[in-house]
């Protein structure tokens, strides 16, 4: 990766499809929602390992360039003259064999408080309410309980994003983290922003707040979710009420542990003013 790569991972629904956006507008930085390097990394270390009788062909090194080579020919095209952000929310599980092929890689993770992330998901299901969602297998019987424990479990969407950040929070690999909270992100674009690229080593660049576009429809029609992936117009901070019945919300309050002043941990923590 001749211009670098760094990574966006973290939380669903906590800012990630904005941060990309946003860092798209400059020209120097290719950067987009999640990319399926993250599926083609875990098919590629199934066919390394073990389970194939031929495994015994492939030394470190050889697994090394495979897996590199992933990222290479996916990014073949842009990554000669830009600075590669790959967004997954796998790869905070993925820290030590990422450190191994990229030791300048970087990683944001994108947080947003636990219940509020059971909302938003929520909103999204009521807000299609003639279509099924692909988040939850298609299946019709489901009650906003059902769903919010399917979230949680720890292979569900939710559960598996915050184990992973979990793991990389308290993890060897603390000190590449910038754990980025949704409210710094839309309450203070322009400081975020800037932190993030002091964090990259990276030049500041001028954005546009006021003027941030990004779907991605197909993707999100065939998820049976649309507006999974919508990014509004201007950057801004939203004051609402949950739509989640109060035991549901109180029962993931406590989640948000990023947010913890006895946290012992190397990662930087990005909050909104006054946290």
């Amino acid at each position: 990766m001749n211009n670098g790569i760094h990574f966006i991972s973290g939380l669903p629904r906590s800012g990630s499809t904005l941060l990309a956006a946003l860092l798209r507008q400059n020209p120097r930085i290719d950067a987009e929602m999640s990319s399926p390097v993250g599926g083609i990394f875990l098919a590629m270390q199934v066919a390394l390992s073990r389970q194939n009788e031929a495994a015994m062909f492939f030394d470190d090194e050889k697994k090394r360039q495979l897996l590199a080579g992933i990222f290479t020919n996916f990014y073949h095209a842009v990554h000669p003259t830009k600075l590669v952000i790959d967004t997954n929310r796998l790869w905070c599980a993925k820290l030590p064999v990422l450190a191994r092929l990229f030791p300048e890689a970087k990683v944001i993770c994108c947080v947003r408080d636990v219940p509020w992330v059971i909302d938003s998901i929520e909103r999204l299901v009521r807000r299609n309410a003639f279509d099924l969602s692909g988040l939850f297998g298609f299946t019709a019987n489901g009650t906003v309980f059902s769903r919010a424990n399917q979230l949680a479990m720890s292979d569900g969407m939710v559960g598996f994003a915050l184990d992973a950040l979990k793991e990389a929070f308290y993890g060897e690999q603390a000190g590449r983290l910038l754990v980025v909270d949704y409210e710094a992100l839309t309450r203070a674009p322009h400081r975020t922003l800037s932190r993030i690229y002091a964090f990259l080593g990276e030049a500041p660049f001028s954005h546009d707040f006021n003027n941030v576009l990004y779907s991605a429809r197909e993707f999100d029609a065939a998820m049976g979710t649309p507006g999974l992936h919508d990014v509004g117009r201007k950057v801004q901070w939203r004051e609402r009420a949950s739509v989640l019945p109060p035991e549901l919300f109180a029962r993931f309050a406590g989640d948000s542990f990023w947010k913890n002043p006895q946290r012992a941990s190397a990662a930087t923590v990005l909050l909104h003013e006054g946290e």
